[in-house]
């Protein structure tokens, strides 16, 4: 069997596999397909658009030899272009935004090319953002281009010519709908073009996020800035209208949060062995969250976008998601509340001990209650606020003992006790309960603990 030699990297660019998904799309009535673009060789449906833009650009007239390359990027535009420009011999210059993750800075560093990282909080046409940026050192740079892959039409000429192409064929003419992400929207309207060419009735669905303008302005026609806010999920939504995308192309956006986004992209890597971006995890939610318009006679693609490996310190990372409030450890009983914290010890204050000391506890350890002893028993409790209230009355309290303010002891349950048992007994007048150790001694759990367990 022979094999295909390549001249170099660029001509590995596109013919990307589709993958059908199984385990993970067991409840969709449809047949779902991925189109899995991290098999070119920069892991990303990007490297089409980038070598397009820039041939386009040679064309033209634009780029000449020497020149240099210039371009705002959320990680693989640049790596695409990075991949023409080592081929190619340009030089490239790539702005970027603090919300990507280091890794997609690392990569673009290692292919040669240097990356300027500026705010994601700012306007578009702020001078700091990263538009405002990469065109500054566009007009400052000699023999250079911007690509600017929002308004380059190059961008969906791309995916028209290749990707719609290659889906048609891989489905053999039976796709019914189109799925992906939508950020520059090259994709999306180049694929959408080709598609409904071949037959209009093809659905083609956006999948949007919360913090962009695109489903409502597609529904509405407002282009309405009371919709942008900051966001996490990374390469699709925009505050922006790019001329690429074509919203007479698509028939539905749908948004997906930063939170459903990353659980589905983890999901995608245990169910199906895909590795995917961030972006990835959110154009299979968006089929989910609209599976029931879908029938077992249709043929959905969904278009993943980049690979895994940009994203190990981020969707891939327990701790992140944890940070942001996306992943919690199955937690059922007292035990479990305490496990991260078992090994460290209960702070406890002596029933003579003046306020002013416990205070200066309570700020040392960053803790806001604890139990009150006498003689080894816990004969009492308090907390930040019985301490505010004292003092704010009266200064002078700071040196009397913490018996003058303290309340009742708090509530003792074992290790087994239930996640809803112990909510019963913390409340307004109770901020935390302690847990009797199978040693003896005891651990306590707060009102924040039970928060961040539940939420």
């Amino acid at each position: 069997m022979s094999k295909r030699v390549y001249n170099n990297i660029i001509e590995a660019i596109g013919d990307t596999p589709m993958i059908r998904l199984n385990e993970i799309a067991k409840d969709i009535p449809a047949k779902v397909f991925a189109k899995v673009e991290y098999f070119n060789p920069g892991n990303s449906v990007k490297d089409r658009m980038a070598l397009k833009m820039i041939e386009d650009a040679e064309k033209s007239g634009a780029l000449k030899p020497g020149g240099t390359v210039i371009e705002c990027t959320s990680g693989n535009t640049g790596m695409g272009l990075a991949l023409a420009c080592v081929v190619k011999g340009y030089k490239l210059i790539c702005t970027s935004n603090d919300k990507q993750s280091k890794e997609k800075f690392d990569v673009l560093r290692a292919m040669g090319a240097q990356v300027f990282v500026c705010p994601t909080n700012v306007a578009p046409d702020h001078p700091d953002s990263y538009y405002s940026v990469a065109e500054r050192l566009h007009k400052e740079t000699p023999n250079s281009i911007w690509c600017n892959q929002y308004d380059n039409l190059s961008n969906r000429t791309a995916h028209y010519e290749s990707t719609g192409p290659e889906i048609w064929e891989q489905t053999e003419g039976k796709i019914t709908h189109f799925v992906v992400g939508v950020g520059t929207g090259g994709t999306i309207s180049g694929c959408a073009k080709f598609l409904k060419e071949k037959n209009p009735n093809i659905k083609i669905w956006g999948i949007d996020t919360y913090g962009s303008v695109f489903k409502k302005y597609h529904e509405t026609g407002e282009f309405d800035e009371k919709e942008i806010y900051p966001y996490i999920t990374e390469g699709i939504g925009e505050d922006i209208l790019p001329k690429n995308v074509d919203f007479s192309l698509i028939d539905k956006f749908e948004k997906v949060t930063d939170k459903d986004g990353a659980l589905a992209t983890r999901e995608l890597a245990r169910k199906e062995g895909l590795f995917l971006g961030y972006s990835c995890g959110s154009a299979f939610q968006g089929i989910r969250q609209l599976k029931d318009e879908l029938t077992e006679d249709d043929v959905v693609v969904v278009l993943f976008h980049d690979h895994g490996s940009r994203y190990v310190g981020k969707v891939y990372n327990d701790d992140w998601m944890r940070d942001r409030g996306f992943m919690n450890d199955e937690v059922k009983t007292a035990k479990d509340l305490i496990a991260k914290h078992r090994d460290l010890p209960l702070m406890m204050c002596y029933e003579g001990e003046v306020m002013e000391n416990v205070a200066r506890k309570m700020r040392q350890y960053k803790i806001s209650q604890m139990p009150v002893i006498l003689e080894g028993k816990m004969v009492g409790s308090v907390d930040d606020r019985q301490l505010f209230e004292a003092i704010v009355d009266d200064p002078k309290m700071l040196l009397e003992p913490v018996s003058k303010v303290m309340g009742a002891p708090f509530p003792v349950v074992d290790e087994n006790a239930t996640i809803d048992s112990i909510s019963q007994m913390i409340g307004k007048d109770n901020s935390a309960v302690l847990v009797s150790l199978e040693d003896g001694g005891h651990h306590i759990i707060t009102r924040h603990d039970l928060i961040d367990a539940i939420s």
